[in-house]
C-alpha cells in the first residue's frame, strides 16, 4: 500500500549526534509534503523540545510526544493526553533514587531532572525515566517495577527505562492519527532506534530500523537503513516515499 503517513523517532534517528536535522533527510522531508505526505515526530521527547523542530521542518500534521503520552496538532491543539498516577510517579522516583539512579519526570508543564517536587500530587505526570550505566541497577528496577500492571515499561537508550501508564506507545498514539486521517498503519512508514519505537516499527506497513538501532529493534523492522549520522531517513524517505 501507498505509504500516506511517515512516522520519525527523533533522538538517534531524525536527529545527527549534534541534534540538527541534516540537509539531506531536510530536502527528502520536504519532497514528501509536497506530496500530501503526512510526516509526524514520534517522539519521548515533550512538546517544547519537540515542537521547534516541527516549525523548522515546516511540518502540518501531528505530534507524538512523550512516547505517546500526548496527541499534538502542530497548532498546539491537544488530541490526547495519558496520565500516569501521581502515587505511582512518586513511588518510582523513590526506587530510583534509592538504587542511585539519575531521574528524569515530565509533567504536562516542565520537565524535571534527578528532583522531586514538594507535592507529587499538584501536576499531572506524563512519563518517568531513569538512567544508569550498571546493567544490574537497570535490572532490578525492572523486576521491581513488573509487579505493577498499570505500567507500559520501555527504553530511548540501552542505558535507561523509561516509564508510561499500560498501553501508552508511540503505535497505540499513531493509530490515533492514523484513525483522524482516515489512513490504516498500512499506509505508515516509521523509523526507529529503540524500545520505544519497537511497537511502531512492528505495527507500520514499513518498520525501518536505523544502522545505529539497538539490535531488537533491527531484528523485527522491514528494512535497515544507514544511522542518524548517515542520513537514515531521508534514505528510507527516498527508498520507500519518493
Amino acid at each position: 500500500m501507498a505509504i500516506k503517513l511517515i512516522a520519525l523517532d527523533m533522538d538517534g534517528t531524525l536527529l545527527k549526534s549534534d541534534e540538527t536535522v541534516s540537509e539531506f533527510t531536510r530536502e527528502k522531508i520536504a519532497k514528501a509534503l509536497a506530496r500530501n505526505v503526512h510526516v509526524v515526530l514520534s517522539t519521548g521527547r515533550w512538546l517544547g523540545t519537540c515542537y521547534p523542530y516541527a516549525e523548522s521542518l515546516n511540518l502540518t500534521s501531528f505530534l507524538i510526544t512523550s512516547n505517546g503520552g500526548e496527541v499534538w496538532t502542530v497548532d498546539k491543539e491537544l488530541r490526547e493526553r495519558h496520565l500516569l498516577d501521581p502515587e505511582r510517579i512518586k513511588l518510582i522516583w523513590g526506587l530510583a533514587k534509592d538504587m542511585g539512579l539519575i531521574t528524569w519526570m515530565v509533567s504536562t508543564d516542565k520537565v524535571w531532572f534527578n528532583e522531586q517536587p514538594d507535592d507529587f500530587s499538584a501536576y499531572e505526570w506524563l512519563k518517568i525515566g531513569c538512567q544508569s550505566f550498571d546493567q544490574n541497577k537497570l535490572d532490578a528496577i525492572v523486576k521491581e517495577l513488573s509487579h505493577y500492571d498499570d505500567l507500559e515499561l520501555t527504553n530511548s537508550l540501552p542505558t535507561n527505562i523509561e516509564v508510561n501508564p499500560k498501553g501508552v506507545s508511540k503505535a497505540s498514539a499513531l493509530q490515533s492519527v492514523c484513525k483522524e486521517i482516515g489512513i490504516t498503519m498500512e499506509n505508515v512508514m516509521a523509523a526507529g532506534d529503540s524500545l520505544n519505537d519497537i511497537k511502531m516499527i512492528q505495527e507500520s506497513g514499513i518498520g525501518v530500523a536505523m544502522g545505529n538501532a539497538q539490535e531488537a529493534i533491527k531484528k523485527v523492522a522491514d528494512h535497515i537503513t544507514a544511522t542518524n549520522d548517515q542520513d537514515g531517513v531521508g534514505k528510507a524517505i527516498e527508498k520507500f516515499v519518493l
